[in-house]
């Protein structure tokens, strides 16, 4: 997956980055203390695990991030150590925390997903002009998240705004209101679970079928004119004009879903600014999203494990 001089620009942004702790504890019981074994730090959120992964797999994104208080300072310090190229907004909370906690004795793993600090509008408006000072015409702007408390609602759809205005393409990695506003402004792609397009619909995606049409059904009303639809265990399916695509994960043994719908879209995002056809982009993602899911905690894939995989996804046949 290699890195081209040809490469479209990649721009990411995380207004709710979290410091992910994982650890691990023989059984998780009320009522006791849980003694757990090695913990590990990551810097995790949407955007800037994409970022992570678009790095890893030999792109060169810039991600814009919030960090605030002493997790803050410890995320930023994270961040400086895998020399991710990246802006930092200063903001007066203290970036959030995560948990992870895998049950040794069962295999089960618990996730904890605090809120995060509230962000003033001066922050988040600061967040805005950083995207609109450094989108590049032609390239592609991720926002992926949750939206702390006091960003409204509509800010990814603002986001694509500012992104159709200056010619670039709009990928958003949202769900429930904050998704609903960036496509009614319109944008390039999303990437919904099948909970979160079923929510949006207001329905259970329970079949094959259901979960085609939904997806075709943003595409034809011209509010996404890409959706990625990830299925967990059972795949992935990608609707466009040019029709649908479905195509199933590789045998792999799963050892934490952290982070790989992040990278999935890292992969996808990067092969499209290569200058890649959609079906191999299609293919990376899901190759890089089965890579995550071997790794332990809130690890990310890794490229050899990305291209191994990819090599194995692509004997088989697409499905429709």
């Amino acid at each position: 997956m290699e890195a081209t001089a040809a490469a479209k620009p990649i721009l990411t942004l995380t207004v709710n980055p979290a410091l992910d702790i994982s650890t691990t504890t023989e059984t998780v019981a009320s009522g006791h203390k849980l003694r757990c074994g090695p913990s590990r730090l990551d810097p995790g959120g949407g955007g800037v695990n994409v970022a992570r992964v678009v790095q890893r797999l030999g792109g060169r994104p810039l991600a814009i991030y919030t960090a605030g208080g002493p997790t803050g300072e410890a995320y930023r310090r994270l961040i400086e150590a895998e020399r991710l190229p990246s802006l930092v907004v200063p903001v007066q909370g203290s970036t959030r925390q995560d948990f992870t906690v895998d049950e040794t004795g069962t295999g089960k793993q618990f996730r904890f997903v605090l809120q995060g600090p509230e962000l003033s509008e001066p922050e988040w408006r600061l967040c805005l002009a950083l995207v609109a000072d450094t989108i590049q015409p032609g390239g592609y702007v991720v926002a992926s998240g949750s939206l702390p408390p006091g960003v409204p609602e509509d800010f990814y759809a603002q986001v694509a705004r500012l992104a159709r205005e200056q010619g670039a393409r709009c990928v958003v990695d949202a769900s429930g209101p904050a998704l609903a506003a960036a496509l009614a402004e319109g944008v390039f792609l999303i990437k919904p679970s099948r909970r979160e397009l079923g929510l949006h619909f207001g329905t259970v995606l329970d079949s094959e079928q259901s979960e085609l049409d939904a997806a075709m059904a943003l595409v034809a009303d011209g509010t996404a004119k890409h959706v990625a639809l990830t299925l967990g265990g059972q795949g992935a399916v990608l609707a466009s004009r040019e029709g649908t695509l479905r195509l199933a994960v590789p045998q792999v043994r799963v050892r934490s879903t952290v982070g790989a719908g992040d990278s999935f879209l890292a992969a996808f995002v990067l092969r499209l600014a290569q200058g890649r056809p959609l079906p191999e982009a299609f293919r990376s993602a899901v190759a890089a999203g089965s890579a995550t899911v071997t790794t332990v905690a809130t690890e990310l894939c890794h490229r050899e494990d990305v291209e191994r995989l990819e090599a194995e996804l692509a004997a088989q046949d697409f499905g429709a």
